[in-house]
């Protein structure tokens, strides 16, 4: 394939990462938005333009630090070059069908793992689980996260600590508002406006990172970057993306998140949201790249069980926690199966 081919391959491949960018706004905005509504602290409209607001903001204040880790964890530059960016190509595909497909059941799904499965089963059915870095033989040799290694940790530590922080937190809030009248509601509802605005920061700072890496990835391979450092202008397309993904809105799965888990009130709300974008920002800056997703339903289920736990809809969350586990695997499958049937016919 001569230099002209690989440049259209390239910039095809960053216009699918753009689009799965945008599918994971539409998908995550049930995890912001979903509780303010449920708690009447905002209407939809007022909800989506406060965080689509602070969504642009996150990924071009935030640092690159979860881009570099997502763009790190697979090694396919010792492929040729029109193989390694086909690879990333079906790889993106197998996470956008995830996303899609988990959004028409209206499954809160983590476009995490669906990203980081999809990379996996296109790099591993492409060129082999040694073009993978692990990060087993590092951590022990080290002690150091990295790699797969770190991004698994993250993804399955971050949804304990959602809930466990978000049961501390609203006891702790609980306990300061006892004495309060029912009309601390009222403020309840306005504070929201600055938990809700520290979640979306922090999903923009996590969650466009990883397309970012993806998309940085892609023009190294690619021939259009010497090395490996996000440019501005794909620090600013992620940014555009996922907040129009986030002004489109996934209000199949708003239902689940606001209202399927536990019945949100005002306390609920701010304790949930404040507690999620606090683990998530906290992760962005570590450079993990933890699921949204995971962490805001967790948080959620967290906060139900310090309230009423028999009043948590457990049925719905271990629908949720089933659908945790069969992502990785289920988009590893749909990029892996894709590209060999891709391989079949060209080549």
């Amino acid at each position: 394939m001569d230099a002209s081919s690989i440049h259209i391959l390239m910039w095809t491949t960053i216009v699918v990462v753009l689009i799965f960018d945008y599918t994971n706004g539409f998908h995550d905005a049930s995890n912001i938005i979903g509780s303010i509504i449920a708690s009447r602290a905002m209407t939809p409209i007022q909800s989506v333009v406060v965080v689509a607001v602070f969504e642009m903001l996150g990924p071009m204040l935030a640092g690159t630090a979860v881009a570099n880790t997502i763009g790190k964890f697979i090694t396919i530059g010792d492929l040729p070059a029109s193989v390694s960016i086909v690879v990333l190509l079906w790889g993106i595909f197998g996470a956008i069908f995830w996303n899609l497909l988990t959004w028409w059941f209206g499954l809160p799904s983590s476009s995490s793992h669906a990203l980081v499965g999809g990379l996996l089963g296109a790099v591993v059915m492409a060129a082999g689980s040694d073009h993978v870095l692990w990060g087993f033989k590092e951590f022990f040799a080290t002690g150091k996260l990295t790699g797969v290694n770190k991004v698994v940790i993250a993804l399955i530590l971050s949804p304990i600590l959602g809930f466990i922080f978000g049961y501390v937190f609203n006891n702790l809030v609980g306990f300061l508002l006892t004495p309060c009248k029912p009309v601390v509601n009222n403020w309840l509802k306005r504070f929201q406006y600055l938990s809700a605005a520290t979640l979306a920061f922090s999903h923009g700072s996590n969650d466009a990172q990883k397309s970012m890496g993806i998309v940085t990835l892609c023009l190294v391979l690619g021939g259009a970057l010497p090395k490996f450092d996000v440019p501005f202008w794909v620090i600013m397309a992620c940014a555009v993306c996922i907040t129009l993904g986030i002004l489109s809105g996934g209000w199949r799965i708003v239902r689940t998140v606001g209202f399927g888990i536990y019945k949100v009130r005002p306390q609920h709300a701010f304790s949930a949201q404040l507690t999620a974008g606090t683990l998530i920002f906290g992760a962005a800056i570590w450079g993990a790249p933890v699921s949204t997703t995971h962490v805001a339903s967790s948080s959620i289920m967290g906060v139900g069980t310090s309230d009423r736990p028999k009043a948590v809809r457990w049925a719905k969350a271990s629908e949720i926690v089933s659908t945790w586990v069969i992502t990785i695997p289920g988009s590893g499958l749909v990029s892996a199966m894709t590209y060999w049937l891709f391989a079949k016919i060209v080549y």
